[in-house]
């Protein structure tokens, strides 16, 4: 055994091992309790980062300790491998995305294999594999039998120089982000899935997730956003070119506080909608004023954020109920996709609305009134927007709570077809994507036949690897071998649909598949019963949202398809926090951020190393500092591989759990770092000298707990068998930074511990041992090999997780604090088995006890076992 720690040679020695037994490839096995640790998977970018690290780390760390307790562990991986930043990246290189995603996995997938992950590496997959997408296009095309896929007109960003769509992401300030254009909406034909036909299980089912945390399951909730309602028309009699009716004279709102309806003063469109179109007619400022709108964003944050602007149309609408006109105007404010597309005005008790009739010196009239409080027209009170007060103002609905208000409304809109109505925020998921690198959608289009399905003997329908995106629309219209093909119906000359599937298809169900992989002939198998759900998940908050909801729509499908027995993907949640960096900047007069490397800057730091200041070296600039994310465009990133080379794989792996509890940020620290690895090599150098000094003379059988040990040797035996009973709760909890420590107080206590006879080295040999196991989840190389150089076994992986030993616990003598009136005064030892009664003379008798009661008898004495005794005097 080498006398200093290597942990090159030592990873390398751990890892062949681990390659030469196929370590980690698990089968079925229905004797034993399973475990499912999933990672979300990475998107092959080129290089691991610290986030990655941190996030695997956990996993594999949980991953092992189930082992360990005598679970069938599952731990695979793959790539979420389509997407835009290949075809950036291939535009960029002049390469295809192909070659330039396969060339990323192979370098990220030997830098995951360097971090000594417990990965079953049979199982692997890439979402870019013909074999993979095949099913993702087997799945669509039932789903589209079912009728939860469909075809629909979408409004999308156009960009007139590329000519292609661009995600909302794309478009900064109306424009596209690489050619500068403004951006138009276009409507153009895409296909949904039907995910709010299952809004409702959706929500219900969050209360099944028991293993989520709150606030992502809030997240959730307020996506889906159930509302309930009125739904209801105001009257008119606006007609089109052809002098029909619009909309049958109908405008459709939709509201939560039918309560509110007197008090309203305007109605507002979108300005996709057809009132709106037919005002901009005869109307160039407002026609001006929709194309503007149209041209912006689309996102419901940005919305939310966005300035509140309108324009009157000039024409006007009837109130339901009290048949007075009402303005219409077209508000940038107003999504066509949510709804009818139409709102109703309340300013006085709606924050946004009364935002807008100030600007526009629109009336607000008060109807609702909550206790003395008084209203002002012209500052906004939180209590406006009250549900506890009563309507006034408001004809026969005054003196009516919000509840009964409702219902009165609703039964007096119902002669004009309005009616109670539950409301989704949720929206049907589009899924066609005008884009090269993704699942090529299995339609062809057929002049006779109309869109017809790929049959299933000619999936997949593979995507062409060669094509090297120029920016100036999809590559896949110019590839004629791809897109000719004879209608499957009619025989006739036909051409494929160029989109591609949105990549939130593609990660919406690889959880299923790692558990079915190989298998050519199905989508899942039985083996998915099996493992599925995955028992425990981790991934970054930030994902929160869509990609878990549509893995638990995906789910469901699935679940009704007869394909699988779950009914949610994921039994636990875990979000582990961002790793933080200093980052040093300059902010230049004409806007934006500089970012210099830290190498790159004079740091002033005080007495304790907290940052003072900064200079640039090279010309003495003064820079901001700031605590972020890191990040490459920030240059304030660690690279992972670096640090390996310098350190080892266990050191990272060690300081990633030992920094931060896991949902809480980790800051970086390069102290911290250099303390982790000074920790491994005392360790290492403990190993060494008990393997020199006390291995041989451990006994040949075990005798712990059968004699009486000496009292140091019993007191540092029961030190270790605590700190090991906690954190085996705390790696239960995934406190993982308390389980490092436990590791660290484990040394501590042995470096002390003496070395003299076979006791010492019994006890010795045994708290290694604990030590190594604890340990070996977070570092599981220097285990490894210790394990082996130890004597202990030939392979810790096969070693069972320690559990704390009574005999150890036990003790022949307990010391209890002494209190006189409640306050300390000292301690008194006493056998552990002593009576109450024997501990009060035993306290009372004390020299502490005798001083402070000052000759005064004692009037109770109490006695909390194992913890002090209070005598009252």
């Amino acid at each position: 055994m080498q006398d200093k720690y290597q942990p090159a040679a030592v990873e390398t020695a751990a890892q062949q091992h681990w390659d030469s037994t196929d370590a980690f490839r698990v089968t079925e096995d229905a004797s034993k309790p399973k475990y499912y640790c999933l990672s979300m998977f990475p998107y092959p970018s080129g290089k691991l980062h610290m986030g990655h690290v941190r996030n695997y780390t956990i996993g594999d760390v949980l991953a092992r300790f189930h082992r360990m307790k005598g679970f069938n562990v599952l731990q695979p991986m793959g790539w979420d491998a389509f997407g835009l930043p290949a075809e950036n990246a291939a535009i960029k290189n002049k390469v295809p995305p192909a070659k330039w995603t396969y060339d990323n996995i192979a370098y990220m997938k030997q830098q995951l294999q360097s971090l000594g992950f417990a990965i079953d590496w049979s199982r692997e997959l890439a979402t870019c594999q013909p074999a993979y997408y095949k099913w993702n296009q087997w799945l669509f095309l039932r789903m589209l039998e079912k009728g939860i896929a469909y075809k629909k007109t979408q409004v999308v960003n156009w960009d007139p120089v590329d000519q292609t769509v661009l995600a909302n992401e794309q478009v900064i300030d109306g424009r596209g982000w690489r050619t500068g254009a403004v951006i138009e909406k276009r409507e153009i034909p895409g296909y949904y899935l039907g995910i709010t036909q299952y809004a409702d299980e959706l929500l219900n089912d969050l209360d099944l997730l028991d293993g989520w945390p709150e606030r992502v399951k809030t997240m959730q909730a307020n996506w889906i956003g159930k509302s309930t309602g009125v739904r209801f028309a105001f009257k008119h009699d606006i007609r089109d070119e052809s002098g029909a009716l619009i909309d049958d004279g109908r405008l459709w709102v939709f509201t939560t506080r039918a309560d509110t309806i007197m008090g309203v003063t305007f109605c507002a469109v979108a300005a996709e909608h057809p009132l709106a179109t037919r005002a901009a007619r005869d109307n160039p400022e407002l026609a001006a004023f929709i194309d503007k709108c149209k041209h912006g964003s689309v996102m419901e944050a940005d919305m939310a954020t966005m300035e509140k602007e309108g324009l009157p149309t000039g024409l006007s609408v009837v109130h339901p109920l009290t048949g007075e006109s009402v303005p219409l105007w077209v508000g940038n404010y107003v999504l066509m996709s949510y709804g009818d597309g139409a709102v109703m005005g309340v300013p006085a008790h709606d924050e946004r609305d009364f935002g807008f009739a100030l600007k526009y010196k629109l009336p607000i009239e008060q109807v609702i009134a909550v206790g003395d409080n008084a209203f002002s027209s012209t500052a906004w009170a939180d209590w406006y927007g009250a549900k506890d007060g009563v309507c006034v103002n408001s004809g026969r609905y005054d003196g009516l709570g919000h509840a009964a208000a409702v219902d009165a409304v609703a039964a007096d809109l119902a002669a004009g077809g309005g009616e109670k109505k539950v409301q989704w925020r949720l929206r049907d998921w589009g899924v066609s994507r005008q884009r090269y690198w993704g699942c090529p959608i299995p339609i062809i289009h057929c002049e006779h036949c109309g869109d017809v399905p790929v049959p299933d003997e000619q999936l997949p329908v593979v995507l062409p690897e060669d094509c090297i995106p120029d920016g100036s629309g999809n590559p896949l219209l110019k590839r004629d071998d791809f897109i000719d093909v004879a209608c499957p119906k009619c025989g006739a000359a036909a051409k494929r649909e160029t989109d591609t599937m949105d990549t939130f298809v593609d990660s919406s169900w690889y959880y299923a598949r790692y558990c079915s992989a190989g298998n050519d002939g199905a989508m899942v198998d039985e083996r998915a019963g099996y493992w599925m759900p995955v028992d425990q998940y981790i991934g970054g908050i930030e994902h929160a949202i869509l990609h878990l909801l549509y893995s638990r729509f995906w789910t469901k499908v699935m679940r009704d398809m007869g394909l699988t027995t779950a009914r949610e993907p994921f039994a636990r949640l875990l979000t582990q926090g961002m790793v933080l960096n200093d980052a040093w900047l300059h902010k230049p007069e004409g806007g934006g951020k500089d970012y210099y490397w830290e190498s790159e800057v004079e740091v002033v730091r005080d007495a304790k190393g907290q940052i003072i200041s900064g200079r640039l070296k090279s010309d003495g600039t003064v820079l901001e500092h700031e605590l972020t994310t890191m990040s490459k465009s920030k240059n304030n990133g660690v690279d992972p591989q670096a640090l390996i080379e310098q350190y080892g794989a266990d050191t990272a792996r060690f300081f990633m759990m030992f920094a931060s509890p896991p949902e809480q940020t980790l800051e970086w620290n390069d102290a911290g770092v250099e303390g982790a690895h000074r920790f491994l090599k005392r360790v290492w150098a403990f190993a060494h000298g008990y393997c020199a000094e006390l291995r041989a003379a451990r006994p040949a059988s075990p005798t712990l707990g059968k004699a009486k040990l000496p009292a140091a040797l019993a007191g540092l035996r029961r030190e270790l068998h605590l700190v090991l009973k906690q954190a085996g709760y705390d790696l239960g909890k995934q406190q993982f930074n308390t389980v490092a420590s436990a590791a660290m107080k484990m040394l501590n206590a042995l470096e002390k511990a003496p070395r003299d006879g076979a006791d010492a080295a019994e006890v010795v040999g045994e708290g290694l041992s604990i030590l190594l196991r604890v340990l070996s989840p977070i570092c599981p190389h220097i285990t490894h090999v210790l394990w082996r150089h130890c004597g202990f076994g030939d392979d810790i992986l096969d070693a069972p997780w320690p559990e704390p030993a009574g005999s150890a616990l036990e003790q022949d003598e307990v010391e209890l604090m002494l209190q006189v009136n409640g306050k300390l005064r000292g301690s008194v030892r006493v056998a552990a088995d002593v009576p109450k009664e024997a501990i009060e003379a035993i306290a009372l008798a004390s020299e502490a006890a005798q001083k402070f009661m000052e000759g005064r008898p004692p009037k109770k004495v109490i006695v909390v076992p194992g913890r002090l005794v209070n005598i009252v005097a």
